[in-house]
């Protein structure tokens, strides 16, 4: 079977119309599927907003390190 790809304009109200009509198991699925895109696409935002060229792994493994230390030191000096 070959599967071929169609387009198709409609606004939305056609889309709410047709998504109406779906039964219950359907509306589920399609909510389901729609909340991921959502997720998705803010976990993609988030991530871009912390993406930075300021910090480097050399920076990151100092700062790590130095942490350990003090909690290494607070936990020898009891």
């Amino acid at each position: 079977m070959t599967l071929a790809n169609y387009q198709l304009s409609i606004n939305f109200e056609q889309i709410l119309a047709l998504v109406k009509q779906l039964p219950y198991p359907e509306k589920l699925q399609l909510s389901q599927e729609l909340e991921k895109e959502v997720l998705n696409s803010k976990l993609t935002a988030l991530l871009e907003s912390f993406r930075t060229d300021e910090l480097s792994l050399e920076t990151i493994t100092q700062e790590v390190e130095a942490v350990r230390s003090e909690i290494h030191a607070r936990k020898t000096s009891h």
